[in-house]
């Protein structure tokens, strides 16, 4: 008989649509990865609606259910605590968490700002626990590739990168004013939801033969400046109200930035919340003196390649990964069979759980979030000032 294996108790903070994205991660976990040397176990999840709490118990088989996540916090049987509530919530919990001696997975921007940030971070560096951060699209195997690729000096010298992530979610102007739209509880509009990951998808693939950010100019832009105020019960940013009071958008609905990288690259970033007839369009592309690559997420598992050696009439040919990229493997047999955005966050919580087994940072951790979190606030003062700045 298989002797049982240690078990890692889970406490799931905010049950909305990412806390349940987590909760269905941890119990994925050993079905693709069977030699993971913990186990977790759904110990218990904390959200304010009763309604979200009974679904938790009831249909992922929670131990228990309760309405403040300090509980959940002190709770003896919980080891990691998975931060998926608002970013209103990000510090005030991962702080208590890490400062409690559990581990932490926060998902991205980790906090409303810069400030959250390091206040997380620094809690996590003086308790010593292991954390990830839901970074999710470096987890693409087809991004892996990408990395690799770039590494190996396939492409030459890197000269530009450009990233784009448009998304539709707010472009209707009677989107309910959530919390999304409020700097008290948000932060940053699209940057710190949209833009975080473009900046941590570039630094990840190119950053070790470019290095990172070191400067930008950046403009942004409310082009909705008011909505309606939701109408009772509706807490998704996805959710419309007619007919009642409107309030103001307090943060971006538009970033774009010029960047300039240590090593001597330049690129561009944009990203928007209001383009309509934009659905995930998130990309990158890299430009070497000898090569290029491209990659979509709506294609995900495909890697547009140019690297045929020659420099003019360069034709592109297109890469389905396939095992032996990332951790395909675990989860399609060959390639051209495709996987899935749950299946980004099952990496994301492998690689945390096995940085908890062997104490050493894997994948992406709150650091990689201080680095994003320093060149959004970097986008900030560059829009606020009307210069170029220094990250």
């Amino acid at each position: 008989m298989t002797p049982a294996l240690p078990p890692l108790g889970v406490g799931v903070v905010g049950f909305g649509w990412m806390g349940q994205v987590h909760s269905r991660a941890y119990v994925r976990l050993p079905h693709h990865y069977p030699d993971l040397p913990l186990q977790p176990r759904l110990v218990a999840v904390a959200d304010t609606d009763a309604g979200r709490r009974a679904q938790a118990t009831a249909m992922y088989g929670y131990a228990e259910a309760v309405d403040d996540w300090r509980a959940l916090v002190a709770h003896p049987h919980v080891d990691v605590v998975s931060v998926a509530g608002p970013n209103f919530v990000h510090r005030d919990v991962a702080v208590a968490a890490a400062e409690a001696g559990k581990h932490v997975w926060v998902e991205k921007p980790v906090g409303r700002h810069l400030a959250d940030t390091r206040a997380v971070v620094e809690a996590v560096r003086a308790a010593g626990v292991r954390s990830a951060v839901g970074f999710n699209y470096r987890n693409v195997p087809a991004v892996d590739l990408a990395r690799r690729l770039v590494s190996d000096g396939r492409l030459g010298t890197v000269e530009t990168v450009t990233v784009r992530l448009f998304s539709d979610y707010a472009a209707h102007p009677d989107g309910a004013l959530s919390w999304r739209f409020d700097p008290e509880f948000a932060g940053t509009g699209v940057i710190g939801d949209l833009a975080s990951h473009g900046l941590d998808l570039a630094r990840h693939i190119v950053g070790e033969s470019a290095g990172d950010i070191s400067e930008l100019v950046a403009d942004s832009a409310t082009f909705i400046p008011e909505r309606p105020e939701p109408q009772p019960g509706a807490g998704s940013h996805y959710a419309t109200a007619t007919g009642g009071r409107t309030g103001p958008v307090g943060n971006e609905d538009h970033v774009s930035a010029l960047l300039r990288f240590a090593g001597g690259a330049r690129g561009v970033l944009e990203s928007s919340r209001v383009a309509v007839g934009e659905q995930c369009t998130y990309g990158i592309e890299v430009h070497g003196d000898r090569g290029a690559l491209a990659w979509d997420f709506r294609r995900m598992g495909e890697l547009r390649v140019a690297d045929d050696g020659a420099y003019i009439d360069a034709a592109w040919r297109t890469v389905f990964a396939g095992p032996g990229a990332g951790d395909f493997a675990v989860f399609q047999p060959g390639a051209g069979l495709a996987m899935g955005y749950d299946d980004l966050k099952v990496v994301e919580a492998e690689r945390l759980v096995r940085s908890i087994a062997e104490d050493r940072p894997i994948g992406a951790t709150v650091e990689d979030a201080l680095a994003a979190a320093t060149a959004a606030d970097a986008l900030v003062r560059s829009a606020a000032e009307r210069r170029w700045v220094e990250v």
